[in-house]
């Protein structure tokens, strides 16, 4: 069979996302011919050329306001350095480093106006990088006159994101697909028509990751379904995974055919026996409309399960690696890993092994079902993959790294004296000790992510995180200490938590910053799911559900009360200001409760005039 995998637009620029490497490596060890197309940075690469900017600076639909009546009048400096620029993202031109930082050959648009002093953020020596953010600038100009002169939905990461968060129904982006195509929208119908007439699949396979690939999906759907009615659409992904568990609305099965939850092996494997015989039995985590036009959902059973050792390594082989761009927006080392760099993702274990956490989906398979790679096969597939992407940079992408796994890895990696570089997702736990944090080290681990969270032992407590706010700190020292970085995800706004308590877990941060044991962090706000532990017992953790009507599309997210009278708004612009200077070495003087002012100005710079006019 013939099958096409896409990941529609758009995710992260710098490398690919992995759900579709790894369902081509298994489809095609069980006999299928497969081809995958990462739409996102294919179109990204068609919209940021002369071609398509020639396009996008040709003549506007409306009034063009300020500031883009400047980009405007500088369409041609635009044109004349858009494939250079490109070419030295994607590192193809290393030397227009010093070009780059040293002249005004590159047009300046309103997102210079807010640049760090870049000599200071950078140093004397780090053109490279300092040229990185400075063509990173100037993307995200093209990228806001894109928005505000054809396509309110586009973002460099994300395509139309806001109107997917919050989607219980379908009717808001049904109508949105009821308007003219934008700019974008025709470039990615192009493209997916190459793919198409050229591969002419039997079935497509489109990953759903998250909310802003969800308006790529349906676009591409209704143009498979229209221009190819014998391919058969199938959607899957985490998107998916989490918030079409509840799915009642047949409409969207005018767009996809199948809709298939968690693992893709068993699922894709069930489908494509269903497909050649007809069996529904095949059928695993399923949902389809059956000859009688009812809505149906097959549910795995023990036969569909496939071990994770039993999953092959990801297949990059056919993905246009040579146009991924790195790109630099804030300049920390170790938060600019998600945007610059070619990382080769792996996992090294299906689950988390903890999986305890009160705000996390602890009910769904990818947390719950813990299922670890021995050593020796991971490093089996990174000798794979590397030879695939000539790249030695992997993100393990787990949920949590499990502590005895990254001893028994570290160890075959220094036996095999592999010379790589590495990152990953951790717990901060007591297992992290300065002897496995210098074997990490030696093994070429460069950075770990993990949650802090809450950052307070009372809270840390109330959400089983298995933690304390003094081993978080002692963790972050033992990577610290060996050149490890590392990056701190944090949460406010759950059930309980005072502003006081926030404000506390801010100076917890200030001084891990301060102290040199935190390089970077960022702040989220708290949403209750339905899967997690806090979503499904609420009043255990001081919350009660708000009365919603349940959607009959996306169903994850629980309005709730826990009796805080808090402005999140303001807060979260507080601690968001507050990391912002942490991560760049400035306003460790000053007390947290200052940050409120800040951002309490920021808010009123940013809210629309009201006055006499």
């Amino acid at each position: 069979m013939k099958i096409l995998l896409l990941t529609p637009p758009l995710t992260q620029l710098n490398t690919p996302y992995p759900a579709t490497p790894y369902l081509k490596g298994f489809l095609e060890q069980e006999g299928h011919e497969v081809m995958q197309a990462d739409l996102g940075i294919e179109l990204v690469n068609r919209l940021f050329s002369r071609q398509g900017l020639d396009a996008v600076f040709g003549e506007p639909g409306r009034k063009v306001p300020q500031p883009f009546r400047k980009m405007l009048a500088q369409k041609q400096q635009y044109l004349d350095t858009i494939d250079a620029v490109m070419r030295f993202l994607q590192g193809k031109e290393p030397s227009l480093a010093t070009r780059i930082c040293n002249t005004d050959w590159l047009p300046r648009g309103a997102r210079f106006r807010n640049m760090a002093d870049i000599d200071w953020a950078f140093g004397t020596m780090g053109n490279t990088e300092m040229a990185r953010h400075i063509a990173t600038l100037y993307i995200q100009d093209i990228a806001d006159f894109i928005r505000e002169i054809h396509s309110p939905h586009f973002e460099l990461i994300r395509y139309a994101e806001h109107l997917c968060l919050h989607l219980p129904g379908l009717d808001p982006l049904l109508q949105e697909l009821e308007k003219s195509h934008t700019l974008p929208d025709t470039l990615l119908l192009e493209l997916l028509h190459e793919k198409m007439r050229n591969f002419q699949p039997d079935v497509v396979g489109i990953s759903i990751p998250f909310p802003g690939n969800l308006m790529g999906a349906f676009l591409c759907s209704r143009f498979i379904r229209k221009n190819y009615p014998k391919a058969k659409v199938v959607w899957g992904g985490g998107y998916v995974n989490t918030e079409l568990r509840q799915l009642q609305d047949q409409r969207v099965f005018e767009f996809a055919h199948y809709i298939c939850l968690d693992d893709g092996e068993p699922a894709w494997r069930g489908l494509v026996r269903y497909l050649e015989d007809g069996d529904e039995s095949h059928l695993c985590q399923t949902f389809y409309v059956d000859q009688a036009g009812e809505l149906r959902f097959m549910p795995a059973r023990p036969e569909h399960h496939i071990p994770f050792r039993q999953v092959p390594a990801p297949d990059y082989s056919d993905l246009p690696l040579n146009k991924y761009i790195s790109l630099i927006d804030v300049a920390n080392p170790m938060h600019k890993l998600w945007s610059d760099g070619r990382w080769n993702k792996l996992t090294l274990a299906h689950g988390c092994y903890w999986a305890k956490c009160a705000f996390c989906d602890t009910s769904l398979p990818y947390i719950r079902c813990y299922d670890p790679l021995k050593a020796e096969q991971i490093c089996d597939y990174m000798e794979k993959v590397m030879a695939q992407t000539d790249y030695s940079g992997f993100h393990f992408t787990d949920e949590a790294a499990p502590p005895a796994l990254l001893r028994q890895l570290s160890e075959e990696i220094i036996r095999r004296k592999m010379v790589v570089s590495w990152w990953t997702n951790i717990r901060f736990e007591k297992a992290f000790t300065v002897e496995l944090c210098y074997l990490m080290a030696r093994a070429g681990c460069i950075a770990v992510s993990g949650g802090v969270e809450v950052a307070s032992n009372r809270l840390l407590k109330l959400i089983n995180k298995g933690v304390t706010v003094e081993q978080a700190f002692e963790t972050a020292r033992n990577l610290s200490q060996h050149g490890i970085m590392v990056h701190a995800y944090l949460m406010y706004g759950f059930p309980t938590q005072t502003q006081q308590e926030t404000l506390q877990g801010l100076e917890v941060v200030r001084q891990m910053f301060e102290q040199g044991v935190l390089q970077s962090a960022f702040w989220h706000r708290f949403a209750m799911t339905l899967h997690s532990p806090s979503g499904m017992e609420p009043q255990k953790y001081g919350a009660r559900h708000l009365p919603h009507t349940e959607g009959s599309f996306a169903n994850n997210e629980i309005p709730f009360a826990d009796n805080q009278d808090i402005s999140y708004d303001l807060l979260g612009e507080a601690l968001r200001v507050a990391t912002y200077n942490y991560m760049h070495g400035a306003g460790f003087d000053w007390p947290v409760k200052k940050w409120l002012k800040v951002a309490t100005d920021n808010l009123k710079k940013t809210q629309p005039h009201h006055g006499k006019s």
